[in-house]
């Protein structure tokens, strides 16, 4: 089978710079054939070996690309041999990370492609440096998120969760957690995700019970865990307490009502008008404020206002410089029981809370003839009652923050409610000096102020979750006492009985309290309770513990890994991992946030099906740190073809090996030995550069990998691949392999043609698993597999003479290749060339007269070295490659000359007609005064352009022309 290499065409024209990345990427690559005098020299021989002996993988010479179906048999492989677990032989320093566990409910999207990629480069890097590496995986239970699955599974037969009583719904919800719990950690599998499964935790495993129970006992004991009425945000569907992180903000279109408050007192001419979002939390104002310093209010400050529809309630009328002089009018309505800012406001003056709705979002009886009404009913009704009673002054279009829960939707209210509590301050203060002391590092470094401003300014934590599923709160009440002053605090049920008979008799009854904790309690856990923790001589957490890295995405930084740290230095002494790396979001092509409205989510498993696993990880894996990254079909596309170049690279590199019967052949292939200064310096200086580029490559990606700067490494590993080896020392190798030079010279081409690939499936493996060990697989006499083979050694040898060499044939050959493109000479025709150089430079060059002959399409016959121009200059195209280095091209050679005449003659007749009309609009005085100035700038640099290209045409014509007199 012969390989579909490339062979110059546009995008050849231009030297491997950095911006070529995407524009080419993006670009459609050519396809053309081997060198003319190849064919009848390939022989196709079959490396096929891993595939013989273990049925997983397929040859490259057999399968025309990378076979994407055949990835899933490659993961189980890995698998199957032990490679994901530990390899503790090592003894070095292990390198370990937990996984941010998914929820269990859930199913793979983006984000989740995310993290497994960056995880997973991370993890088989350190794996291949020979580091014992952890990747530690698991699920979250996710209260709120699993209850609302199964109730709305239990719904549609009919049946609710308080009919079955809590014992049954825990089992239903385990039930659901064995049959469907799987999904999420199986379709993780597919991205390639090398975690050690035999390690494979779930939050509510009894283990991690046991951490999270003896972690709430111990902050209790320490005094931090306490329990009273304070404003939570609150689910009226979910009828439970939830996080911050569950609730999210949605600009929407609303209203702003305005309403007149009377004061107490007054004449009719006496009173406030207040803007308002949420009228129906009137029932709830316990005061009114105004700016000290507005001096439209300033004479009612001291005095009473009176609520409307209380029948007469009386508020104090109070100044306070916190209140927006410029919204609405000016005027606050502080409603404590309802609204965050008003309830801290209301803390500080010692004012009283007053709650007016019920757990249902209803409103209770403080709201006299409202009791009962929805809150939105009651917005409807009051306002209708405002308007009668003329207490209504007007409404307008206002656009709102409204906060929704995550999981239903619903709108989310402020609300005062009894909860547990762990007291922040103080553990927020040792997490705090861990990264001033350099104990912890946050990746990208800005996010540390981000970290510090949520640390220095903290809030208790409100851990109790009014769900089932869950880890119950481990407090017993008393039968019969208050339960807010008589509790017990226990490790079981059997301990809170003991506690509670010696301290209140042996006749006493006790009862749980029926809340669970907030999930993130337990995920705060996390990094050491999978790993053993409280038994801290299980030989895991000594062993694994603290952990190296902690990966996940930014907008979590304060609600997991700023209490994972501060949870970490609490229970165990030590920061949980010595390194925070922060990813952004993924966005769709324009940079919007995928969601299901705009019809903008890409599937991660259908761009799997279509792409391959490895173009999507390392589409993924060129973002940076922190910031948020566009994914579109164009890129993924793009790195397709990618992976098929990788293919078809790994092609040509085994047909051009000799049969693995030769031992001969290959006992020389395996005695060259690169890493050498001695050998390095013998190759002829292709082989040379490319050693020498691979060398500094190897060194360069180390230490990218090394700094965690992922997008740097897939980039300059992509660049030497397709710039370099690819696009120019495949295509060299040719006049090596098939033309001449016997086989000694092409025993060499052999050698550093898979020496150079097999480093380079290296070094894209933790990127590109799958293409790599397929291709790694298919490579003769390999001792283990790509997984576990050793890290590329750094700095080795290299010549930068041959890499200045190379790059002044390249120069030359890129100067030949566009002169042919620009004189539109066909690719299949052979041309002759005059090469003027020093010395020095025609030495080595003309040891390469074949690579440049086979690179630049000319005839080889026909190439002339000279230290001077040729006889024949004035009717050739003078090239200059560089200091000391130009060519001589025989126009004739390359062109029907008078063909070319009348080309270049018509096509300046159209050029000058074009300037002519644009010098013409410049002349006219109505269109330069009148025209808008950037219209006329344009036609200006249009006319510059213009002129330049009619001047060159001329030149060429006149070229071409005394070509024709001298002919």
């Amino acid at each position: 089978m012969i390989l579909q290499t490339t062979f110059p065409g546009h995008s050849l024209w231009s030297s491997c710079s950095a911006h070529r990345l995407h524009s080419f990427l993006l670009s459609k690559r050519r396809r053309s054939s081997l060198s003319y005098w190849h064919f009848n020299r390939l022989r196709p021989r079959l490396f096929a070996v891993a595939a013989s002996e273990n049925g997983v993988f397929t040859s490259p010479e057999i399968a025309k690309t990378f076979d994407f179906t055949s990835e899933e048999g490659i993961y189980n492989w890995w698998e199957s041999q032990g490679y994901f677990r530990p390899n503790l032989d090592r003894g070095s320093d292990p390198f370990v990370i937990s996984m941010p566990p998914p929820n269990v409910t859930g199913s793979l999207h983006m984000g989740h492609a995310m993290f497994v990629t960056l995880e997973d480069i991370m993890v088989r890097y350190h794996r291949m440096k020979g580091r014992p590496t952890l990747w530690l995986p698991g699920t979250d239970h996710a209260g709120i998120a699993t209850q609302l699955v199964v109730e709305k599974m239990l719904a549609s037969e009919g049946i609710k969760r308080v009919e079955l009583g809590r014992d049954e719904f825990v089992n239903r919800v385990w039930e659901w957690k064995e049959k469907y719990g799987g999904t999420i950690t199986n379709q993780i599998k597919r991205l390639g995700a090398s975690c050690d499964w035999n390690r494979e935790h779930f939050t509510l495993d009894e283990q991690l019970s046991r951490a999270v129970i003896e972690a709430f006992v111990r902050l209790h004991e320490k005094g931090l865990i306490y329990q009273g009425s304070y404003m939570v945000n609150w689910s009226p569907s979910l009828q439970t307490a939830v996080s911050d992180l569950e609730v999210e903000y949605h600009e929407e279109s609303g209203t702003l009502y305005y309403i007149k408050y009377r004061v107490a007192g007054g004449s009719k001419s006496d009173y406030l008008t207040i803007a308002t979002t949420r009228p129906e939390t009137l029932f709830g104002d316990v005061a009114i404020a105004v700016h000290p310093e507005d001096d439209r209010y300033s004479k009612y400050i001291n005095r009473m206002a009176i609520v409307p529809l209380t029948y007469g309630r009386h508020v104090p009328i109070i100044s306070d410089k916190h209140v927006d002089k410029d919204f609405g009018t000016g005027v606050l309505k502080i409603s404590p029981g309802h609204d965050h800012n008003d309830y801290n406001l209301a803390r500080k003056l010692g004012l009283p809370i007053l709650n007016v709705m019920n757990k249902d979002a209803t409103l209770n009886k403080v709201a006299g003839l409202y009791c009962g009404l929805d809150r939105f009913e009651a917005r409807k009704k009051l306002w209708a009652d405002l308007e009668e009673t003329g207490l209504a002054v007007k409404k307008e279009p206002h656009t709102l923050r409204v906060p929704r829960s995550q999981r239903g939707g619903e709108v989310i209210e402020p609300l005062v409610s009894k909860q547990w509590f762990v007291t922040m301050e103080p553990l927020a203060e040792k997490a705090l000096r861990a990264v001033e002391k350099g104990d912890l590092k946050i990746i990208p470094e800005r996010f540390e102020k981000i970290y510090n401003h949520w640390l220095s300014n903290i809030k208790d934590w409100c851990i109790s979750r009014q769900l089932w599923w869950g880890h119950r709160i481990p407090v017993w009440y008393i039968v019969g006492k208050d339960c807010e002053e008589e509790y017990i605090v226990a490790r079981s049920d059997d301990e809170a009985l003991r506690k509670a008979q010696k301290k209140y008799g042996r006749d006493t009854k006790i009862y749980q309290d029926p809340d669970v904790l907030d999930t993130w309690f337990s995920s705060a856990l996390w990094p050491f309770s999978t790993l053993g923790w409280p038994d801290e001589s299980i030989e895991d957490f000594k062993r694994f513990y603290p952990t190296t890295m902690l990966e996940t995405g930014h907008d979590i930084l304060f609600f997991w890994v700023a209490r994972m740290v501060m949870m970490g230095i609490e229970f165990t002494g030590t920061v949980p991992f010595k390194y925070v790396y922060l990813h952004g979001l993924i966005r769709d092509s324009q940079g919007r946030k995928m969601s299901k409205t705009l019809g903008n989510v890409i599937d991660p498993l259908d761009t799997i099906k279509e792409y391959g696993t490895d173009a999507l990880r390392f589409t993924i894996a060129l973002g940076t740190a922190g910031q948020d990254l566009n994914l579109s079909t164009e890129r993924l596309t793009s790195n397709k073809a990618f992976t098929n170049k990788l293919w078809n690279a790994g092609k040509f590199v085994l047909q051009n090996l000799p049969s693995q019967n030769d031992a001969s052949a290959w006992e020389n292939i395996l005695s060259y030995k690169f890493d050498e200064v001695e050998l390095l310096g013998k190759l002829p200086f292709p082989e040379c550069w490319v050693i020498s580029k691979l060398h500094l490559l190897i060194d360069t990606v180390t230490a990218s990998y090394d700094k965690f700067f992922f997008g740097d490494v897939g980039r300059d590993t992509y660049e030497f691949f397709w710039g370099d080896f690819a696009d120019w020392y495949i295509e060299a190798s040719k006049a090596r392999l098939y033309h001449s030079g016997g086989d000694s010279v092409a025993s060499v081409t052999q050698a550093v043609l898979l020496y150079v690939f097999e480093n380079i499936l290296k070094l894209l493996h933790p990127f590109m698993p799958f293409v790599t060990e397929e291709l790694w697989q298919a490579l003769p006499y390999r001792k283990e597999a790509l997984i576990i083979s050793p890290w590329p050694l750094t700095s080795l040898p290299r010549k930068s003479n041959s890499i200045k060499k190379f790059e002044n044939l390249q120069a030359l050959t890129r100067a030949i290749r566009n002169a042919r493109a620009e004189y539109s000479v066909e690719p299949v025709k052979r041309i002759s060339a005059s090469i003027v150089a020093n010395e020095e430079v025609t030495e080595y060059i003309v040891k390469e007269k074949e690579v440049l002959a086979l690179l630049s399409r000319l005839d080889l016959q026909n190439i002339h070295f000279t230290d001077s121009p040729p006889g024949n200059a004035d009717q050739s195209v003078h090239l200059v490659a560089g200091e000391g280095l130009e060519a001589y091209l025989p126009l004739a050679d390359m062109i029907d000359i008078t063909a070319e005449i009348q080309r270049l003659s018509k096509r300046l007749s159209k050029m000058q007609t074009e300037y002519d009309g644009l010098k013409a609009r410049l002349s006219s005085p109505k269109f330069v005064e009148k025209a808008p100035e950037d219209i006329v700038r344009g036609v200006q640099e249009k006319a510059a352009e213009t002129e330049e290209k009619i001047t060159l045409t001329k030149n060429r014509l006149a070229l071409l022309k005394s070509t024709v007199v001298v002919t």
